[in-house]
């Protein structure tokens, strides 16, 4: 899967499972993926006035923030590391879509 149809699953999903996270400028989704390593990876998206921010957990631990689609591209294999697997995360999240 090409990262184009990665974001667009992912905004796919964000439209049709967003919250708002209390004063509707902000706006919310995550999706869990269990890796075949056991670990789970969650990814919030939120969009909000500072832009698009995504927050990154494995294993219930916050990894960090990412801002914007581009550096969510270079960062996220890097911060997840070897449990992550951009094919198994999308193509499961782009069935809900």
């Amino acid at each position: 899967m090409d990262q184009q149809t990665m974001q667009q699953t992912f905004e796919a999903f964000f439209e049709k499972f967003k919250k708002t996270e209390g004063d509707e400028t902000s706006w919310s989704a995550h999706w869990t993926e269990y890796m075949d390593s056991g670990a789970d990876v969650m990814i919030n998206l939120t969009k909000c006035p500072a832009g698009t921010i995504f927050k990154v957990f494995k294993s219930g631990g916050k990894l960090g923030e990412i801002s914007g689609w581009d550096a969510f591209f270079e960062e996220i294999g890097p911060m997840v590391g070897e449990d992550w697997d951009a094919e198994k995360f999308f193509t499961s999240m782009q069935s809900m879509t």
